[in-house]
Parts: C-alpha cells; structure tokens; sequence
C-alpha cells in the first residue's frame, strides 16, 4: 500500500500509509483508535479507502477482478464476526467455504481440516450457541483458514482464548507463517513477540515504528524490569518516541 488514507467523516484513521507485507507473520500493535482495525478492513476489502493505492496479489484493489479474486484468496476474521448460532460448526465453516466459491468436492475434508487445527473436531458437530465464548473465537479461526488462504488478516484474534489456547494458536500463526501472508492485530505484545516475524506500530493513523520482535525488545531493555516485560517496555518507548518526534514538528 501506498499513500493509504481512510477517513470516517471528519477522523482521518489513516494517514498517508506506506507499508508492504510478504510471507510470515507481521504484527500490528497501537493504541485504541490507532488505525489498525481500520487497515485490516481495507485489506479484508470490506473497506474502501479515501486515498492511495492497495495492491494485493499484483492487483490494484481498485479493479473489480482483481478484489472478487482476492476475496477467493483470502481468510479474515474480525474483532466480533457474525455467525449463525442455530449452525454446527461444521455447518458454518462449509457455509464460509461456499460463500468463498470453494470446490464442492474439496470441501467437506477442508472444513474437517480447518475445524481440527484449532483443537474443535470434537464438537464439529455442536451447535455453535452451546459453544463457549473461547470456543466460538477458535470456530472464527477456522473459517478464517479454511480455505489455506494466501493473505490470513486476524483483529484481536485471541480475546477469549486462555493462555493453553493461545500458546497453541501462536504454533498454528507459525505454522500458517511459512507459506502465507499472516496479518495480525492485536493489543498483547506477547503475541507478537511469540509469533511473529516483523511488528508494525500504528498510532493516529501512521507508522511510528517498523522492525521485529527482537529489536522492539531492545529499546525496552534499559527500563524498569518490575514494569512489564521488555517488549512492552520497548511498545511504551517507541511510542512515546514517535510523539516526541511529532511534538517537534517531524513527520513518521
């Protein structure tokens, strides 16, 4: 993306993004209101943007092929996704894979798949309204990947999850990693520390910090060890950095 404006009447929630995503897993992190559920809706395409350009798969997002083809290649799964509680998981997930013009015949053993790889096969066939609030997010995870997508978006995919659940889900954002565009938003620095492989800072609407796990971790490494783990400390100074920057009349 280039130049990436979004504006909701008079609030600008992004302003003048320049990023690029490849394969692995990039975490997003910012405050309340920073732009980053905003960033993933336009990637999700269920969100135009007010100006720039967004290029996915080698297409202007623009072009009518080019966004029916991405929505084909792509899973999302946004902060409250809307579901039919009266379903099965089974039921819903292949509803998912309909709706994204999966083959028939590949189906069925994709939603299987899906549906096992966060640790449900075992309630594929429950109702989703017996389903706890845990149970139902990782139900959301697997229509998000149930069909192998190319580009993964996830906001705030592990709220409701527990720390067992999350640790696992960190292997399965790996896993996804290696053969596909992960892009996750979430507030717990823990998360991305584990899983991913580069971190973007959004705050009011721009890029404040660009790097990986590790060398956010760096800046945080002479703070106060009793305040937070290095990551956050690095999250904080980082922020903090990039408001002094624009107190000073820079740009980010």
């Amino acid at each position: 993306m280039s130049g990436l404006t979004v504006r909701h009447r008079r609030t600008t929630a992004l302003d003048g993004v320049d990023l690029d995503f490849g394969t692995g897993v990039h975490g997003l992190l910012g405050p309340n209101g920073a732009g980053k559920t905003s960033l993933i809706r336009v990637l999700a395409t269920v969100a135009r943007p007010t100006g720039g350009r967004v290029e996915l798969f080698g297409g202007d997002l623009t072009a009518p092929r080019t966004l029916r083809d991405a929505r084909r290649r792509l899973g999302y799964l946004p902060q409250d996704f809307g579901y039919y509680p009266g379903f099965t998981v089974r039921e819903f997930v292949a509803y998912v894979a309909w709706l994204k013009e999966m083959p028939a015949d590949t189906t069925p053993a994709a939603v299987e798949r899906a549906v096992a790889r966060v640790g449900l096969a075992d309630r594929i066939d429950a109702k989703i309204r017996t389903l706890s609030g845990g149970m139902v997010r990782r139900v959301g995870i697997a229509q998000a990947v149930v069909n192998a997508p190319q580009l993964l978006l996830l906001d705030e995919p592990t709220a409701g999850l527990d720390p067992e659940q999350r640790v696992e889900f960190r292997s399965l954002l790996r896993e996804l990693g290696e053969e596909a565009t992960v892009i996750v938003s979430t507030h717990l620095v823990e998360d991305v520390a584990a899983a991913c492989t580069d971190v973007t800072l959004i705050e009011r609407g721009r890029v404040a910090y660009r790097g990986t796990p590790q060398s956010l971790a760096a800046l945080g490494r002479d703070g106060d060890e009793s305040d937070g783990n290095t990551t956050e400390r690095g999250y904080t100074a980082a922020l903090r950095a990039h408001r002094t920057h624009l107190t000073g009349g820079g740009q980010a």
